[in-house]
């Protein structure tokens, strides 16, 4: 199996949870499978574990993608990275199928010279975002990384922090409502490729910002959302074909 391959026309690739298509989502393997490729940018989500460290799965709990099913921020890090993942197959046994830190996600994205795509899972008190972003700092990544997050709170408090850095606000439902927080808190537009109605393009553009589709997986929808003049795409996937 292999990816996809489509005519971007210039519209940035954004890998979901790392090559998701090919590899366990959010595993090193899913990201080093991104990075060897032509992605512009490599996407996680960050939960805060018990004990305060930052740890990279997408579910509240681990049970969807491992045998033992815990709750994430309410388990210590220690105990979170002992358990073994869910091979594509449902199998396990690969040892290197471990939930990944913050700080390897950011060290691998950072070697191979990829944008992160950071999503803050659930509300994420303010004094540990100050860290993450520290650590972003320390990794010499910050200026690489663009947030994105359901929660308001979490871009509210992100924008005090970094007054002019890149954001993005996910939602499922473009609203009047949404449009105007785009525009006060300088927001690009991250909403699922079926919520977004033609006009919503325009509308985000004329604020000065950005588009984001997800998750597209087939070169029809694609080219349709490119022709509509998308700025990312984010797909598990698809890739940008070799000219």
């Amino acid at each position: 199996m292999d990816t996809i391959k489509i005519d971007t026309k210039g519209v940035r690739l954004v890998a979901h949870r790392g090559l998701s298509g090919l590899e366990p989502e959010n595993t090193h393997a899913a990201f080093i499978a991104a990075a060897n490729r032509s992605y512009f940018a490599i996407e996680t989500d960050v939960h805060v574990t018990r004990d305060g460290h930052y740890i990279c799965t997408h579910d509240d709990t681990t049970g969807r993608v491992a045998a033992r099913n815990l709750t994430v921020e309410n388990t210590d890090y220690q105990e979170l990275r002992e358990i073994l993942l869910h091979e594509k197959d449902g199998r396990t046994g690969r040892t290197d199928l471990r939930l990944p830190s913050l700080a390897e996600y950011v060290r691998i994205c950072r070697q191979y010279e990829k944008t992160s795509f950071l999503e803050l899972k659930n509300r994420i008190a303010p004094s540990h975002i100050h860290k993450i972003i520290t650590l972003l700092r320390k990794n010499k990544h910050l200026g690489h990384t663009v947030f994105i997050s359901f929660d308001r709170d979490n871009l509210i408090d992100l924008r005090a922090m970094l007054p002019s850095h890149q954001m993005q606000f996910l939602c499922e439902k473009l609203t009047p409502d949404v449009l105007l927080f785009l525009k006060r808190y300088k927001l690009d537009l991250d909403i699922s490729v079926r919520a977004l109605p033609k006009w919503g393009i325009t509308a985000v553009h004329e604020l000065g910002q950005a588009v984001n589709v997800w998750t597209i997986n087939d070169a029809k929808t694609a080219a349709y959302w490119i022709d509509q003049g998308v700025d990312y795409i984010t797909t598990n996937i698809l890739e940008q074909e070799h000219k």
